[in-house]
């Protein structure tokens, strides 16, 4: 069955469906709105098959049509999913009467309420958490968890295997996501610019691989970076180049972790103005209506 992460941004979703899944599929940072579409990961053996869904966060004041392009994947993540997984923790101010919470309260798939970065609480805080989402969301079952250690994960996954309907394999046993190797490697060249770069820069960032050739010993991959605006091309390049090359360093490192193999790695940087609010671009980068 498909089982849907939803949330606000950066309380862990993409980590979680990480650890779940079992391999790094959705890039992960510690700034909000680092996850734009919808990210399959597929866990599959003889008995079961969850296809986890790693969604954007919910973005309350949408400013740019991507935003609202990625509210829409969270929306449609709460009508097809067999299994809602809402994650919070302990920053999550959502209030009583929030669009989410209600439709959370009022749908008939099983929701399951998920406190993550218990890790870094105090027992009175997770008791505290507990009692508020079990008064805002009643009868719904609360677990509590460290994504990014791992604890709790297993009791979490249990309960997903056991709401499970039955149903035949809608993928392939052995295929572990929806995205090709070209997306993930654009990916994780996003995934670095958000941990190399301050500011608006990586919110104005958007990866296309152009060419993704396999030389049989080695991978040969080009990808052009677009920005904004001008300024924000000279920050990417940097002084003589030295910025753009520390991130052509880093993001080789991941792609070759992932692929199994070397990488010659090639980037580029185009200015494409205001591509946050132009439907054919974003359309080019594959935020399709």
């Amino acid at each position: 069955g498909f089982v849907n992460i939803v949330g606000r941004p950066n309380v862990g979703k993409s980590t979680l469906m990480n650890a779940l899944v079992g391999e790094k599929l959705s890039i992960i940072t510690p700034k909000a709105q680092t996850t734009r579409r919808r990210i399959l990961g597929i866990v599959s053996n003889a008995q079961h098959q969850i296809v986890f869904s790693d969604t954007p966060g919910l973005i309350d004041d949408p400013e740019y049509k991507l935003h609202h392009w990625m509210n829409a994947q969270v929306n449609m993540a709460l009508s097809d999913a067999d299994i809602i997984v809402f994650m919070t923790d302990n920053r999550d101010v959502l209030p009583a009467g929030h669009a989410l919470i209600n439709v959370l309260h009022n749908t008939k798939i099983p929701v399951l309420i998920v406190l993550n970065k218990c890790d870094l609480m105090q027992a009175t805080e997770i008791a505290g958490l507990r009692e508020k989402w079990t008064y805002l969301l009643p009868n719904k079952p609360v677990y509590e968890i460290s994504a990014r250690n791992g604890s709790g994960v297993d009791v979490l996954q249990a309960a997903i295997r056991d709401l499970l309907p039955e149903h035949p394999a809608y993928y392939d046993l052995d295929e572990l996501t929806d995205q090709t190797e070209r997306v993930i490697a654009a990916e994780i060249i996003r995934e670095k610019i958000f941990l190399q770069y301050q500011q608006e820069i990586p919110y104005n960032c958007e990866v296309i691989v152009d060419a993704y050739k396999d030389k049989g010993d080695i991978l040969a991959i080009s990808a052009v970076i677009y920005v904004g605006r001008d300024t924000h091309k000279s920050i990417i390049i940097g002084k003589g180049g030295t910025a753009i090359k520390q991130l052509g360093i880093a993001s080789r490192q991941d792609i070759e972790q992932f692929a199994g193999k070397k990488i010659f790695l090639e980037l580029f940087v185009k200015v494409r103005d205001n591509w946050k609010n132009d439907d054919r671009s974003l359309r080019h980068f594959g935020y399709e209506s």
